[in-house]
């Protein structure tokens, strides 16, 4: 363990239990993402891959078109 990531624990121990665990949570989920990075399903490398093709022909969403989907999202 790093010297850092030892003071980080030193600190984190002082907090409350319930917080602690929340943290700990996070960061189970960040080394468990780093130790087995997420594999793409064939359907998910067609598309990007048709995205990509996109992007290589000059096919853009429009201004109105990305404004319509912030809107979508309440954004």
């Amino acid at each position: 363990m790093t010297k850092l990531m030892q003071e980080a624990m030193k600190k984190l121990s002082q907090l409350p239990e319930g917080r602690q665990n929340e943290l700990a949570e996070m960061l189970i989920d960040v080394a468990a993402s780093d130790l087995s990075p997420y594999q793409l399903t064939p359907k998910e490398r067609a598309a990007v891959k048709e995205g990509i093709a996109q992007a290589d022909r000059g096919e853009f969403a429009t201004d109105e078109e990305v404004a319509q989907m912030w809107k979508r999202f309440g954004l």
